[in-house]
């Protein structure tokens, strides 16, 4: 795999501006460890760029929340196709969800995080945290940190777990099983939930944040409480705490593709899955009906988020991306990841894009670089 420093890649007639504000940030010293940006428009690539020592096209890395994009692409298809009733209680697929008083929880109410087991008491070991069925088992007899249905909080780790426990009770399939099979394999795409041994070459470890002064200072001043709601749904109330770039840098977590945030792809892998998402790719139809994306994509509900204290940014599972990016469709659906990356759909202009970057970007979320780039690509998409 070549180490490459300047910007390599391609973009279509009328992207060049596209390419001149990625070789920007490199040359601001943003990208230089490693990024890559892939777009398209209406089912055709424009962007195909990459960036920073180390990086090449084809290189692979954690995308840590972007995962749960594609485990709820999986949870859309099965409401298109009738499978799964989001207006059902989450306990008609899965009994034992009931215990501590959670029976009366929707699987709706559950894709917009409001089932309030962000973790649990203790936390989870590394080998729990790596294992949805593991953490299915665990979450299914905890008692909710609020009362489920009433309160709005990230569900960070857990929430493919929880979604993907009912998805394997109603089709006797994992959500990775099903990714692979109707998504990832179909469009050939670099975006694995559950990363073979064969492609390991081709992973790049995550890199470690690089605060600046002020930045480590912040850092320091406000350190999370691991007994908070912060520190459960981070896992920091473990023994010792969880360590976000050791995560996913676990080969385990890798392997079995943990459906919350252990997915591995780059930006070709991401940006191509929400082009299949919305529009015709290779010959094959949109995977997801206009009357579907009407039902995942749009803000679910109006607040504070308790666990992170961010606003409200959630439709079903995914985020309602045109809440951050103000240049985006109100049925623009995506998700970002930890380490600074940021995918997402806008049926409107048809742009399907992906950024993935190998070192956490501050303070994580995704990286402030994504709104100049993202703008960047539906200026041209729009344009064109």
């Amino acid at each position: 795999m070549a180490a490459e420093v300047g910007v390599q890649g391609t973009v279509a007639e009328g992207f060049e501006s596209v390419r001149e504000e990625f070789a920007a940030l490199l040359d601001e010293g943003v990208t230089e460890s490693g990024a890559q940006l892939a777009a398209y428009v209406n089912g055709r690539q424009v962007v195909d760029l990459w960036a920073g020592d180390g990086m090449a096209g084809d290189s692979l890395t954690g995308v840590y929340s972007v995962t749960k994009g594609a485990a709820h692409l999986v949870v859309a298809l099965l409401v298109q196709d009738g499978v799964l009733d989001l207006n059902c209680e989450v306990t008609h697929y899965w009994p034992e969800f009931a215990a501590e008083g959670k029976g009366a929880l929707t699987l709706r109410e559950l894709l917009g995080h409001r089932a309030g087991v962000i973790g649990v008491d203790g936390g989870f070991s590394m080998e729990e945290m790596a294992d949805d069925r593991l953490l299915a088992g665990r979450l299914a007899g905890q008692r909710p940190f609020w009362e489920p249905g009433t309160a709005y909080g990230y569900h960070a780790f857990v929430i493919g777990a929880l979604t993907g426990e009912v998805v394997r009770r109603a089709t006797g399939r994992s959500i990775q099983e099903l990714f692979e099979e109707r998504i990832r394999a179909p469009y050939g795409l670099d975006f694995h939930l559950g990363l073979p041994e064969a492609l390991e070459a081709r992973y790049l470890d995550v890199l470690p944040m690089r605060p600046t002064p002020d930045q480590l200072a912040e850092l320091q001043a406000n350190p999370i409480d691991p007994k908070s709601l912060m520190g459960i749904a981070f896992n920091a109330n473990a023994e010792p705490p969880m360590d976000l770039v050791d995560f996913a840098n676990t080969r385990a977590v890798r392997a079995q593709g943990q459906a919350s945030a252990g997915g591995v792809a780059n930006a070709r892998g991401v940006a191509g899955m929400y082009a299949a998402a919305i529009g015709e790719v290779d010959g094959r139809a949109p995977l997801l009906k206009p009357e579907t994306i009407a039902e995942f994509a749009p803000l679910y509900t109006v607040g504070t988020d308790v666990v992170t204290g961010d606003v409200d940014n959630f439709g079903l599972g995914f985020q309602a991306k045109g809440v951050g990016y103000p240049f985006l469709g109100a049925d623009a659906f995506g998700h970002s990841g930890a380490a600074g990356a940021d995918s997402f759909a806008d049926p409107r202009s048809g742009v399907a894009y992906g950024y993935v970057r190998r070192r956490f970007a501050f303070p994580g979320g995704a990286a402030p670089e994504n709104d100049r780039l993202a703008a960047s690509v539906v200026r041209a998409a729009t344009a064109a």
